[in-house]
């Protein structure tokens, strides 16, 4: 039975649109794990994905979901409830503190945001591969939900106080990406480094299966900042189209800066170059025109790449294991983007997303680049103590690290499993590794 407020449009672009982002964690992040990691890592860090997606969905109906995006409890999250009755899910999608509604029906809204909180702790784990204790990965997950990740949906999308003062984040590049990319630098910081043998050695078992989940992840990003109008709206299609271009002009700005300094393109550097490209859109993607988000492929093609090649041989940097250099590809995009943001809004885009804010710098505002270092500044913040504070404790009941066994010979130590067996009927014979 139809009802009036419901826009059969809408509700099919955005189960479409979440679709296509749960498909960038579920394949895409999973075979991108798989196949960038050494053979002996493969299916753990397969899996540590895999197991993230689902656990946060438990987690998120139950009272996450309500913390980002429900009723106010405290100025920056809101009160913990489950969203999974019947009249839940048929009722029209409201987002109560902000005021915001949409034709779809609260179902779509709940699964549409758990995609977003799902590849977030997905893109997390890439820091931590090579020798985080599955046990201990599997407490993380829902306690760093809870405790981080609803606290910054709820200030910047859900009425918290940092969308009340202006902070744009049209898709998620302070919520997502600048989040996984500070909790997971802290977190490698606390669980300590792989195996030094891992470390100098940790070549690609399967460049092509990487390339493959590259390829997901790239155009699964439409529906990640398609879907953030909740409309199969004018301001959805600029934001896809941005975010495209963007993306494409990241990776030839990373490929010619491997050229030049490493006299060779790398595969693994354009898939970096393309990563950074969509977080630093991100922010900006519905709110830019093409000339702004050509701006930013071309910063988020030097500055992360600067950041990963020259900061990243720093002792800071070495010291700790950011496996597959999550801050350097989300953290510092994400903080980029966000600040060009600032800069780079247009007015007209600002208004077809339905915000009030004038636009940024180049409409005259420049106080929406403080706004937008205000809003980094807290999610800096938040993720650095909140991440420190959950390791510590979850280390008072499990070791965050796996045993010296399970370091050397991998996943077969781990779970029984390996990734590849070309010999005889597919017997397993256990090696120290690689």
């Amino acid at each position: 039975m139809s009802v009036p407020w419901l826009n059969t449009g809408d509700n099919a672009w955005q189960l479409t649109a979440a679709t296509v982002v749960g498909l960038q964690s579920v394949p895409g992040l999973v075979v991108l794990y798989a196949g960038i990691v050494k053979k002996k890592w493969a299916v753990n860090s397969a899996f540590m994905a895999f197991y993230a997606f689902a656990a946060v969905l438990i987690a998120w109906v139950l009272w996450a979901y309500n913390m980002g995006f429900g009723n106010e409890w405290f100025p920056f999250v809101g009160l913990p409830h489950p969203i999974i009755s019947m009249q839940d899910e048929l009722t029209q999608a409201l987002i109560p503190a902000s005021n915001t509604t949409a034709a779809f029906p609260m179902s779509t809204m709940v699964y549409f945001q758990f995609v977003f909180a799902a590849i977030t702790l997905v893109i997390m784990a890439g820091a931590f591969l090579g020798r985080m204790s599955f046990k201990a990965w599997m407490i993380f997950v829902p306690l760093w939900l809870t405790f981080s990740y609803t606290v910054g949906a709820f200030s910047l999308w859900g009425g918290g106080f940092l969308s009340t003062l202006g902070v744009i984040d049209y898709s998620g590049g302070y919520v997502i990406h600048l989040s996984a990319g500070v909790a997971g630098f802290v977190g490698a910081a606390v669980i300590g480094p792989r195996l030094a043998r891992d470390r100098e050695n940790f070549q690609p078992n399967n460049v092509l299966l990487m390339l493959v989940g590259a390829g997901i992840l790239w155009l699964g990003w439409n529906g990640f900042n398609g879907g953030d109008p909740y409309a199969a709206s004018r301001d959805a299609g600029a934001a896809v189209l941005n975010t495209n271009l963007a993306t494409a002009v990241s990776v030839i700005v990373w490929t010619i800066m491997d050229i030049f300094y490493f006299k060779k393109p790398a595969v693994i550097g354009a898939v970096q170059g393309m990563i950074t490209g969509l977080v630093a859109i991100t922010p900006a993607a519905g709110v830019v025109d093409g000339w702004g988000a050509i701006a930013i492929g071309i910063a988020s093609g030097i500055i992360p790449w600067m950041s990963m090649n020259i900061l990243g041989k720093t002792a800071l940097f070495r010291k700790v294991d950011d496996t597959l250099g999550v801050f350097h590809t989300h953290a510092v995009a994400g903080v980029l983007g966000g600040i060009m943001t600032g800069i780079f809004a247009t007015k007209a885009g600002c208004t077809a997303f339905g915000l009030s804010t004038p636009g940024g710098a180049i409409e005259g505002n420049w106080h929406q680049v403080w706004l937008q270092v205000i809003g980094a500044a807290f999610i800096i913040a938040l993720n650095i103590v909140v991440t420190f504070i959950l390791l510590k404790l979850i280390s008072l009941v499990v070791p965050l690290r796996m045993s010296e066994e399970e370091l050397l010979v991998g996943d077969d130590a781990v779970h029984g499993e390996e990734a590849y067996a070309f010999y005889g009927e597919g017997e397993r014979h256990p090696v120290l590794g690689d």
